[in-house]
């Protein structure tokens, strides 16, 4: 085939494309309006039968978005099919990768969500000068990039004790990713002591007033009656929390570990291709979606009154 040819006929489902958007966007939006029309004469919560024209409509949308969906299978097959051996060894690769980001990930949350309790309860503190202390690193830790956290704990021995990190070794982690997890650690347990905070905190005063004439002492009223009930109404916040981090963990970049985004990166460098970005973005997001399974599951096991 001529290469003019291929152009035109790119040009061409371009603009399809282009028209299939506008058209199925303004059906959508002039459904929607029909439709909030007719519920203005309904109670609300009431199941309202779709009228004729926003059934016309909503079929008329999908069918003016078949050429945008054409066009991205067309570009995805290319990206995956056109090497098929370049494609196998970005999976390879960025699975390197993605065993760094994971470590990263479950270093962070075995740290800081006992460290994220221990601040919440050093904020509630009957003691001012412990409940200062506490309110200022929540404070600071929400307050600066956490990209600046991790400059920080990395280049603060050195310039500030003088201490060389270059050749700390624990096992087989060095200084680099072990300040990765210092630094992720503390800021998000400074995320997940407002969380617990304002969990343990909505718990009502007779609860504590009941234990303490059932004869519980104040440990067996925090960790048997109180704790476990903070755990299920915070989960939810808990859970965006967990979810931000597997994204976060991209920002380890910046001490040069070669986490599955900097993989992805020096990858699409080399191959002048956006496919590295797209098989990086299916690992985020697969593992974000286990992640979200597993916390539906503990969320609804938790669920006692359903």
């Amino acid at each position: 085939m001529n290469p003019s040819d291929i152009t035109a006929e790119n040009s061409v489902l371009a603009l399809l494309t282009i028209c299939g958007v506008i058209v199925a966007v303004a059906c959508l939006i002039a459904s929607e309006i029909i439709m909030n029309a007719k519920k203005k004469h309904y109670p609300e919560g009431a199941k309202i039968k779709k009228p004729l024209p926003v059934i016309l409509l909503q079929v008329a949308s999908a069918v003016a978005a078949i050429p945008l969906v054409i066009s991205i299978v067309l570009k995805m097959i290319d990206l995956f099919t056109g090497n098929r051996e370049n494609l196998i060894s970005t999976v390879k690769l960025l699975g390197q990768g993605f065993a760094f980001s994971f470590g990263i990930f479950i270093f962070t949350i075995l740290f800081s969500l006992p460290l994220g309790l221990l601040v919440a309860s050093g904020r509630m503190s009957k003691i001012k000068t412990i409940s200062v202390f506490f309110k200022t690193y929540i404070s600071i830790l929400r307050g600066t990039p956490l990209m600046l956290q991790l400059l920080l704990v990395y280049f603060g021995p050195y310039y500030l004790f003088g201490v060389t990190t270059g050749n700390i070794q624990i096992g087989p982690f060095n200084y680099r990713f072990i300040a990765t997890v210092i630094g992720f650690s503390l800021n998000y347990a400074a995320y997940f002591a407002e969380i617990f905070r304002g969990g343990i905190q909505s718990m009502s005063k007779g609860q504590y007033e009941a234990a303490q004439v059932l004869g519980f002492t104040k440990s067996q009223t925090y960790f048997k009656i109180i704790l476990p009930q903070v755990v299920k109404r915070v989960l939810p916040s808990v859970g965006n929390e967990i979810i931000t981090l597997v994204k976060d963990t991209s920002l380890a970049q910046v001490l040069a570990v070669t986490e599955m985004f900097t993989q992805a990166s020096a990858l699409a460098s080399a191959q002048v291709s956006v496919m590295p970005f797209i098989v990086a973005g299916l690992f985020y997001y697969l593992m974000n979606l286990v992640i979200e399974t597993l916390l539906g599951l503990l969320e609804k096991s938790m669920n006692y009154y359903s």
